[in-house]
């Protein structure tokens, strides 16, 4: 499934539609389950952001930002893609203090 186009202002912006949608997809209370993420690397360079949120009964759902083709795709607790959003434009890569 592919949505239109989607402002993201930020990346604490990026983080909350992640895992707003991941929520929302999996019928879980949104702000209930914690998320981690880790930039993924390819040739020494950022190439994308994988985000996870640890769901209930040890469920795992992920998402990717991919920062050449600006777009977040998410998958299901078994790892089948289930949507793919395209950003409007990409924000900075800044990571999370810890």
């Amino acid at each position: 499934m592919l949505d239109d186009s989607l402002q993201i202002k930020n990346l604490a912006h990026l983080r909350n539609y992640v895992h707003r949608t991941l929520c929302q997809n999996n019928e879980l209370e949104i702000n209930a389950f914690t998320m981690t993420e880790r930039i993924l690397v390819r040739g020494g360079q950022p190439c994308g952001l994988y985000f996870c949120l640890h769901g209930p009964r040890a469920v795992k759902l992920t998402a990717i930002w991919e920062i050449d083709r600006n777009t977040v795709l998410f998958y299901d607790a078994v790892g089948q893609r289930v949507e793919r959003c395209q950003l409007a434009s990409a924000p900075a890569l800044v990571p999370q203090a810890a």
